[in-house]
């Protein structure tokens, strides 16, 4: 995969780097901790200037981003998961992504979007449920901007700074997203608690 990234980045520039990024918000397996060092990375040794790939790619976002809040907007959570039921091994998506990304937004609101956007995988599905819970169109797009701007900028300048060893990025994605949800988890599973244990005390 990341050979057939390069060559399109190669291929058509700034262009390219737009399009993969658009694509990865639709289909998450395809994955920005790939298109965002690798394009630092070129911007060592090509025309590709760092305030370039971080403009396209960011822009790429937004209107994969767009695409899946529209589609939520269209479907309810029901339809979707039978969608995803029979065509999720051609999309590389699960129905435990879907209902994830959709408790996580009812959870947490409006700020979920945002930090979602630091978050491998989910950073792209959280659109579908904010578009499907009707979610301020202007509201989300700030803050899926700010999440993406943050991730896109520290990922870009990650590549470049590594240079050849920018595939060192991708390891550590992998370890940051498996602590990641290890610790959403606890506090998940800690705001439980508290709230179980606020409804005791008030009870005795």
């Amino acid at each position: 995969m990341q050979n057939w990234i390069a060559d399109v980045v190669n291929q058509f520039g700034y262009i390219g780097v737009f399009f993969l990024i658009a694509l990865e918000n639709v289909f998450p397996p395809i994955p920005s901790e790939i298109i965002l060092p690798l394009g630092g990375f070129m911007t060592t040794y090509t025309r590709l200037t760092i305030p370039g790939v971080l403009l396209f790619s960011t822009a790429g976002s937004i209107a994969g981003a767009v695409i899946l809040y529209l589609a939520g907007f269209l479907l309810d959570v029901n339809r979707l998961e039978k969608i995803v039921d029979r065509w999720g091994n051609i999309l590389r998506i699960k129905v435990e992504d879907i209902k994830k990304a959709d408790s996580w937004f009812k959870r947490y609101g409006y700020w979920t979007v945002f930090f979602c956007r630091l978050i491998p995988l989910i950073r792209s599905l959280i659109s579908l449920p904010a578009g499907m819970a009707r979610m301020n169109f202007p509201v989300f797009l700030i803050f899926t901007l700010s999440g993406t701007l943050i991730w896109n900028t520290l990922l870009i300048c990650a590549g470049a700074l590594l240079g050849e060893s920018w595939e060192k990025i991708v390891r550590f994605m992998e370890l940051y997203s498996n602590i990641t949800y290890v610790v959403l988890g606890l506090a998940a599973a800690a705001f439980v608690l508290l709230l179980i244990l606020k409804r005791r005390s008030r009870k005795t």
